[in-house]
């Protein structure tokens, strides 16, 4: 998009673009997502950025009105695989923050000076602003979903002290802590032991429609006992599971219904300093940085897919809360998966209802599984030969996979496909599926949507959705 294109989408309010740009208005200060409902400024005075943080870095605090930095994801950085891509997706899940850039760095196979220069050209700031602005939204979030004191916030968030803290706040939102927590008018105060019992309550915000049934239905299918379940009625489900995070364990809850453009959660964790992994990792299950309107349109403009489309406007294709753990899952299938999760699980210390294990380490199963599949697998995970995290090259991942005994193209498909959270990839070879790229991934959801309801009309080529297919295919 040019200048003029974006300032047509800021005068139109177009929510479309929310998280794809940002625009600050010079003479206020302030920066927005395009489908802020205040005035639209004179053209003169604004100032476009690819990212929240290029803004901040420019001196702009985030408006109170449209809250610009709670947008979904950029659909074009989480789907790319270069390395501005893998870089973004690896802030995202807490690495600047836990290894500092030459951790980044070092995952990515790059210097940290060449990482600093890419991601300021292309996205207006470097890893360190990116992370500062990933921390002051959860920052945010503590304080005005949470009872606990301000100072545990600071280094829950990631800061490295209190004063970095309350500067930042200051500076993107024009407040202090403590004023930010009072404008959300919860009356929170019950402490560190309330705001940890009662879990943190999120809305994960998507973009466009979201068919949330079929995302649901596949979650559901795929579940395994001890790590996830699925409770309520369709339409009215809530999907948990336990997740492995840095610093310790989580379980998260998230609601099919919702009132908005978002899914409704909660997230109970050991450490809070693991909400920002814990929240993007959720992101990357449920599939919420997708642009749907890019999907459907062009899917939707082949006949064989257009009746499926239109049936369900804006399907995701789920990823993985757990690369790893949906690796050895996409091997062994849903049954075998639960034996691993009783045999090797970790349990927890609060078990939660039907929740309580989590699911087994590779170094774990590397030295006790009896596959020896299985085993070389685990090894290649836990040593490091192969790499699953956010900022994996999924090419380089596939390669990898095939080169262990006993893992074929189409399991390798399968975990490039989840694991990795590959949009254009066909585990099932099926015939026509060139047409369909880039979005191949999207394609093959339908297809199985479709077959799972015969009302719907389905095409005759539709992949393989017996037990088999829907445990390789489990949610993470």
């Amino acid at each position: 998009m040019d200048e003029r294109t974006r300032y047509e989408a800021v005068s139109s309010r177009d929510a479309r673009f929310d998280g794809a740009f940002f625009f600050a208005v010079v003479t206020t200060g302030i920066y927005c997502r395009p489908s802020c409902p205040a005035v639209t400024p004179k053209r003169a005075n604004v100032r476009f950025y690819p990212t929240a943080a290029a803004a901040q870095a420019g001196g702009f605090r985030a408006c109170r009105r449209c809250r610009p930095d709670a947008v979904p994801g950029s659909a074009e950085w989480n789907v790319r695989a270069d390395v501005v891509g893998r870089a973004v997706r690896l802030i995202g899940d807490g690495v600047v923050d836990r290894e500092g850039v030459p951790g980044l760095a070092g995952r990515l196979g790059y210097s940290a000076r060449q990482v600093q220069r890419q991601l300021n050209a292309e996205l207006g700031a470097g890893p360190v602003a990116l992370a500062r602005a990933q921390r002051s939204h959860t920052a945010r979030v503590l304080l005005q979903t949470t009872g606990l004191p301000v100072t545990e916030i600071a280094f829950a968030a990631g800061f490295a002290s209190v004063r970095q803290f309350n500067d930042t706040i200051r500076r993107i939102y024009a407040r202090t802590p403590s004023a930010l927590r009072a404008d959300a008018g919860t009356g929170l105060g019950g402490g560190r032991a309330t705001g940890l019992r009662a879990g943190i309550p999120l809305r994960l915000a998507h973009r466009g429609a979201y068919a949330a049934g079929a995302v649901f239905d596949l979650l559901g299918e795929g579940a395994v006992d001890r790590v996830e379940e699925m409770a309520g009625e369709p339409g009215r489900r809530t999907y948990r599971r336990t997740l492995r995070l840095p610093y310790g364990t989580g379980i998260a809850a998230v609601d099919e219904g919702s009132a908005g453009p978002w899914l409704e959660a909660r997230i109970h964790l050991t450490d809070l300093r693991d909400l920002t992994t814990a929240v993007q990792r959720l992101r990357r299950l449920f599939d919420l940085d997708a642009d749907p309107y890019a999907v459907d349109e062009a899917l939707a403009a082949d006949p064989r897919l257009a009746p499926l489309v239109a049936a369900r406007p804006g399907l995701r294709s789920p990823g993985a809360a757990d690369p790893e753990e949906e690796a050895v899952r996409a091997l062994v299938g849903r049954e075998r998966a639960a034996e691993l999760v009783e045999r090797y699980g970790k349990v927890l210390d609060v078990p939660c209802g039907a929740l309580t294990h989590v699911f087994p380490e590779p170094g774990v199963l590397a030295g006790a599984a009896m596959d020896p599949t299985l085993r070389t697998l685990a090894a290649a995970l836990a040593d490091g030969e192969l790499r699953l995290d956010a900022g994996a090259d999924r090419a380089e991942a596939e390669r990898a996979l095939g080169t262990l005994p006993g893992v074929d193209r189409r399991t390798a498909a399968l975990i490039r496909m989840r694991a990795l959270g590959d949009p254009d990839v066909d585990p099932y070879g099926t015939p026509g599926a060139e047409r369909w790229r880039p979005w191949r991934s999207y394609a093959v959801r339908h297809l199985e949507a479709a077959a799972r309801q015969p009302q719907i009309s389905a095409p005759s080529q539709a992949p393989a959705t017996s037990r088999q297919a829907n445990s390789s295919t489990s949610t993470a």
